[in-house]
């Protein structure tokens, strides 16, 4: 294989996705960076603006910029094919993506809420496999191919008020668990990340949901003592885009700051 590898990256525009995006750049990855870039009537705080993912283009030469729901399967498939026509091919896949609703026990969490935590942090994830993983096994072997899906904390703790979210992330965990196995002996890999409580956007509105003035509340039973910062668990998710990451498929790296330790 000649030129660099080349990944697609949804949720690129900020947070842990745009920290993605610029590890991948800066370590010689081609990335085609891919977000919604538009506000949700369904989630009530801002999500990230048009300008946000420009900023990634104009930054690195070798980033192209897509914007693009994850609940439509065609605009993923173009993404796709931006990666394969204008940078060569596809390596790896990085499902970030994701939104948090919530606010009140499970039966009490809405039609809208549940039908948007799993379009856009469920289906999105099997969205984008099921664009991205014929482009990773369309490589010549031996293949070095990696799927890796943003999960969460959550995935792995009950925690209040956030019971649909933590059903989609479990999810996540699941639908990896099983691509993985679908992946056997194809030298492509499905693993997920699970982050703990980082400084980004989503931090935010769930510290407003909780009514806490200051976001490190969230963070006090990390280990590490404060919240991540995005770079922090891009480094982890860029390590899983790697050809070192071989031995981890099907796995869950904890990057949540020991949280579930």
């Amino acid at each position: 294989m000649t030129g660099p590898r080349v990944a697609v990256v949804t949720g690129a525009a900020r947070g842990i996705g745009a920290a993605t995006v610029r590890r991948l750049a800066r370590e010689g990855w081609a990335v085609v960076a891919v977000d919604r870039c538009e506000d949700d009537p369904e989630v009530p705080y801002p999500l990230a603006a048009p300008e946000q993912l420009r900023a990634l283009g104009r930054e690195f030469p070798l980033v192209r910029t897509v914007k693009a729901d994850v609940r439509d399967p065609a605009a993923l498939r173009a993404a796709v094919q931006v990666a394969e026509r204008e940078l060569g091919g596809l390596d790896a896949a990085v499902a970030a993506a994701a939104v948090m609703l919530g606010g009140g026990p499970v039966w009490e969490q809405t039609d809208a809420q549940w039908r948007t935590l799993l379009e856009v942090d469920v289906l999105g994830v099997a969205h984008l496999a099921r664009a991205a993983v014929p482009a990773l096994l369309r490589r010549p072997q031996p293949r070095t191919g990696r799927f890796v899906a943003l999960a969460s904390a959550a995935a792995h703790r009950g925690l209040w008020g956030l019971g649909a979210y933590c059903a989609a992330k479990h999810a996540v965990v699941g639908l990896v668990r099983g691509l993985a196995r679908d992946l056997r002996d194809t030298g492509v890999n499905a693993l997920a990340v699970s982050p703990g409580s980082t400084r980004t956007d989503m931090l935010r509105a769930t510290a407003d949901l909780y009514e806490l003035p200051e976001v490190d509340k969230l963070a006090e039973q990390q280990l590490t003592g404060r919240p991540l910062e995005p770079e922090e668990v891009a480094a982890v998710v860029a390590w899983a885009c790697s050809a070192d990451s071989f031995a981890v498929t099907g796995s869950v790296l904890h990057a949540d700051g020991g949280f579930t330790a």
